[in-house]
């Protein structure tokens, strides 16, 4: 019971230790962070996760820019086949 109670003290004092060593590089690495520094890397990590959201639903098939460009030729296709000039206004008379 000495024994162990001893042993669990010591690795008690070595994660002790070892956390205020953490800390301190921690505390040696952020000094120099300011507000300017943390609004950039706020805007890098938003432009970050909107890419790979919009990767994410690439893969997913939920927006798929193929199918988008397929429904607009259709479109074009259907009003070529009505005779619609595409978008553009005839000028009659002069």
């Amino acid at each position: 019971m000495l024994y162990s109670s001893f042993f669990i003290a010591i690795l008690a004092l070595f994660f002790g230790l070892y956390a205020g060593v953490r800390v301190g590089n921690f505390i040696s690495a952020t000094k120099d962070l300011d507000w300017t520094a943390i609004a950039n890397m706020t805007g890098d990590l938003a432009s970050t996760k909107k890419t790979i959201q919009t990767l994410n639903n690439r893969i997913n098939g939920m927006h798929s820019p193929k199918i988008a460009e397929q429904e607009l030729m259709m479109q074009l296709l259907q009003k070529q086949g009505q005779g619609v000039p595409n978008g553009k206004t005839q000028q009659i008379g002069g």
